[in-house]
């Protein structure tokens, strides 16, 4: 089953096996997962243009001068912050669909664990859906290529669901992931900035895949 929660976790450096000591954690990955999970609490608290480096610090718990032992700059903070996140969410789609079923299943696992990540997880949502707006360096040189990654992964789920006669074959496979992205985006920050509770998001999942899975069965029936 996938990473129900791959935004979460230092990177250690090797795997539990029954029997064997515990992992251990690479200190260095840890100290930098500390201070990105701080970012996303200031950044959330106080915006992105808002924040200081030495905000951040103190939200860490080290000293000014260790942020730039791991990062460039504020900037540097916040892309580093959307390519873990984004990189370990597309891995974690890439599992589920593999485990899934039919294309209903692989489609529905998709929506749920893309919103189901952030449900209850306020700060992360707003930084995910808004702050990363913010940034133009992150938009233009380093969203495109990771976004243009989540939408290949969403896209082939598509066309193997019209390969399969699962999927109508008059739309295009890429332009669904668009949408299917924009749709979750919308509804995640809705609900971030709107103070949502948790669970909602997991509910909202199950009418977004009814919606889609309803427009997208040949003959645009259910």
């Amino acid at each position: 089953m996938a990473n129900e929660r791959p935004f979460t976790g230092a990177r250690a450096t090797k795997s539990a096996e029954p029997g064997a000591e515990p992992a251990r954690v690479d200190p260095k990955a840890d100290k930098r997962e500390r201070i990105l999970r701080a970012a996303v609490k200031v950044f959330a608290r106080k915006g992105f243009y808002a924040t200081r480096v030495s905000e951040i610090a103190k939200a860490a718990g080290v000293a000014d001068g260790t942020i730039y032992l791991y990062f460039e700059s504020k900037d540097d903070v916040l892309v580093s912050l959307f390519q873990d996140r984004i990189v370990k969410l597309i891995a974690a789609l890439e599992e589920a669909i593999a485990a899934a079923g039919d294309f209903d299943a692989r489609f529905r696992r998709v929506v749920e664990l893309q919103l189901g990540l952030l449900d209850g997880r306020r700060e992360l949502a707003e930084v995910v859906t808004v702050n990363l707006r913010q940034s133009s360096k992150l938009l233009k040189q380093y969203a495109t290529p990771l976004f243009s990654q989540y939408l290949e992964v969403v896209a082939k789920l598509v066309a193997d669901g019209q390969t399969e006669g699962a999927v109508r074959a008059d739309v295009s496979p890429r332009l669904v992931a668009r949408s299917l992205y924009g749709a979750l985006d919308g509804v995640a920050m809705t609900w971030a900035l709107g103070g949502g509770e948790a669970g909602q998001l997991k509910k909202a999942a199950a009418q977004v895949s009814e919606l889609f899975l309803r427009g997208l069965k040949p003959g645009g029936a259910a």
